[in-house]
């Protein structure tokens, strides 16, 4: 199939390879809460301090139980709502800043949401939907339709069948294809995928991850992939990142992090993923317990609470995340931190004079 007629150049690739695509520094999201004992400012945590990149060309997985941050995150790389603190770097450029203006940013990264109906305005057409943003940067009506067309044709949509049908009157798998090829009119080099099959039956969902594959090939994307089915996660990702209450517990590539997962978090993660293989079941649940209120977060490692393997010192220190074996592989546990005070913590390296 020829490529599509892209009226809109991408960004131009300032950096070359080694300058990662994205970086997140510090970002910190604080939710306020009405309320609280004599007056007392409360807030909901759900995200605090979170830092990690994007490599041109690579997928990054996100994954972590719900009410994680991993949501927020998403939102907050789109600039749908203000963060506290924090820089978001695009290949070396700030967010925002002189060099890329935000309507710049928006037309670089898009976005394709969980609920396919609840993304689409019901008012529009698949065409009129898809034609909306190109329209808003300055593409010309006649334009804009071209390309509309052409993406509904690579994402497996006769154009002629699906163009002026209004959301209602497509299935789902059908309306995550049409929102695929709306976040793709605008030439992005960087597409945030937020829990993006989880609303479709299995079958349908093989489609459209395996589009997402191609598409990837044949344009030079980036991923950015949140979902809660590990499967599907190992599958689509290079690497890995997972957050626990607001903060990054582990990352790493993807075949290390199965293989030798070193945070008790993702262990018991990997651990609750059904299995095929009847003498694989699982016969006890890998965790105990609800995560603990991002109001009032615990001290020190905040899975502490949930850890079989805590020790008095976990309520009292944070980790921070340090090499976990391979390459680009870290996690945030005192049990493999040199000198971390548990009683697995390696000891620390001693300097040579």
């Amino acid at each position: 199939m020829d490529a599509p007629a892209l009226h809109l150049p991408p960004l131009d690739d300032l950096g070359g390879a080694a300058q990662p695509l994205l970086h997140v520094e510090r970002l910190v999201k604080h939710f306020p809460v009405a309320g609280g004992a004599f007056g007392k400012r409360k807030v909901v945590r759900a995200v605090d301090d979170v830092s990690f990149s994007v490599a041109k060309g690579e997928t990054l997985g996100i994954v972590g139980e719900s009410g994680c941050g991993k949501s927020t995150t998403a939102r907050l790389l789109m600039h749908l709502f203000p963060f506290d603190s924090g820089e978001i770097l695009y290949d070396g450029m700030l967010v925002g800043g002189r060099l890329l203006p935000l309507k710049e940013f928006r037309r670089a990264v898009q976005m394709v949401f969980q609920d396919s109906y609840a993304s689409l305005n019901p008012r529009l057409t698949v065409e009129e939907s898809i034609t909306f943003g190109l329209k808003a940067q300055g593409v010309d009506r006649a334009a804009a339709r071209t390309i509309a067309r052409d993406l509904l044709a690579r994402v497996g949509l006769r154009p002629d069948v699906f163009a002026a049908r209004y959301p209602h009157e497509i299935s789902g798998g059908q309306r995550q294809r049409v929102n695929i090829a709306r976040a793709l009119a605008l030439s992005p080099r960087l597409v945030i995928l937020d829990e993006a099959v989880s609303a479709l039956d299995k079958s349908v969902e093989a489609q459209v991850l395996n589009l997402l594959v191609d598409l990837k090939k044949e344009l030079g994307l980036t991923y950015l992939f949140i979902s809660h089915d590990l499967n599907v996660v190992r599958y689509m990702s290079d690497r890995v990142m997972v957050m626990y209450l607001g903060e990054i517990v582990e990352y790493g590539p993807v075949e290390s992090l199965w293989r030798n997962a070193a945070h008790p978090y993702t262990r018991a993660l990997l651990s609750a993923m059904p299995s095929t293989d009847p003498d694989r079941r699982t016969e006890t649940a890998p965790l105990a317990g609800d995560p603990p209120n991002p109001i009032d977060p615990p001290t020190g490692c905040r899975f502490h609470p949930r850890c079989p393997f805590a020790e008095p010192v976990c309520a009292k220190t944070s980790p921070s995340l340090s090499p976990a074996g391979d390459a680009d592989h870290r996690a945030a546990c005192l049990m493999i931190a040199p000198g971390g005070g548990h009683s697995a913590s390696p000891a620390p390296a001693t300097e040579i004079a």
